[in-house]
């Protein structure tokens, strides 16, 4: 196989879009999408040309054959993601967006995703691509799913890939805030590339600023913080002293789940072509904003083409 610009791995899910407003008790009308922040970004990563894996375990049932198909069908590679014939693929129902943040309910326990475990096949997968991407997520999920996470990391720092760590927080996934903070700023500190959001941020550094919560992860070795605030955009630090701040760009939201995977999306794809920080940050927010306009978690992320087009004002 062609080497991989990136790998990232994590849970997919069979998201359940409602397709009318209301109580989703009350909803009879839902569209099956495919979700999962990881998988999201790995789309993105291949809409944009680059070469990318994603690794993980799904279950041997319609659901996980209906993962497998989707990524297929999106050009994101999957040779190494194990059907598991005693675990479940995950679930979850959406309700109605609005223009704003959805209602979302999950079926994850004990699910497939949880059961993460490493391989030599897997070892020299991650560690034959240029960029490993990981979240927040996995380490939440299970002690398995965490172990395997500081495993990748392990492979990929050895490699001498770049890796870049979104936050993601899902507290309700953890057993206390504690634990949490702990585990997500262990994680951070040996990654390149830290991509919180301005409100996560806070939690896990007790900074309230973009440049405290930089700052905190500058002092512990990272070389890259991207600070996220929705609508306002974002901020960039790196460890040269770099400080960039970008608005975000106009567009039509219709859901604003799936943002912040396409923001880490254009944030890899900058970094896979070169781009100097500035011109990163551009492109970061140019295609978390674009995810917006579509009410799946991975349907407006662009193209190449599509992405070009929207910097030029076309």
């Amino acid at each position: 196989m062609t080497a991989l610009d990136a790998v990232t791995f994590g849970e997919a899910l069979a998201l359940f879009v409602a397709q009318q407003e209301g109580d989703l008790a009350q909803v009879s009308d839902y569209k099956r999408v495919l979700a999962g922040a990881e998988v999201n970004v790995a789309i993105g990563l291949t809409r944009l040309g680059h070469r990318t894996g994603w690794v993980s375990r799904v279950g041997d049932d319609p659901f996980g054959r209906f993962v497998l198909a989707e990524l297929a069908a999106a050009g994101v590679d999957t040779s190494t993601v194990t059907l598991d014939a005693d675990a479940p693929t995950a679930f979850q129902l959406k309700g109605h967006a609005g223009g704003g943040d959805p209602e979302n309910v999950y079926f994850r326990r004990h699910s497939s995703g949880t059961r993460l475990a490493p391989s030599p096949a897997i070892d020299a997968y991650i560690g034959g691509a240029r960029h490993l991407h990981l979240t927040g997520i996995p380490l939440a999920l299970s002690e398995t799913a965490r172990a395997f996470s500081a495993r990748a990391v392990d492979v990929a720092r050895t490699a001498g890939a770049t890796i870049s760590f979104d936050t993601n927080l899902r507290p309700v996934l953890w057993d206390s805030e504690e634990q949490m903070i702990r585990e997500v700023n262990a994680m951070a500190a040996r990654a390149d590339w830290v991509l919180p959001g301005l409100s996560e941020g806070a939690v896990l550094t007790g900074a309230t600023t973009p440049e405290g919560i930089a700052a905190f992860y500058l002092e512990r070795g990272v070389t890259l913080v991207a600070v996220k605030n929705g609508e306002l955009g974002a901020e960039l630090f790196t460890a040269a002293g770099e400080h960039h701040r970008l608005g975000a760009f106009a567009v039509e939201t219709v859901d604003t789940v799936g943002a912040g995977d396409g923001f880490a999306a254009g944030l890899i794809s900058a970094g896979l072509d070169g781009l100097d920080p500035a011109a990163a940050l551009e492109r970061a927010v140019a295609v978390g904003a674009l995810a917006t306009t579509s009410p799946g978690d991975s349907d407006g992320l662009p193209t190449r083409a599509e992405l070009d087009a929207f910097l030029a004002g076309g």
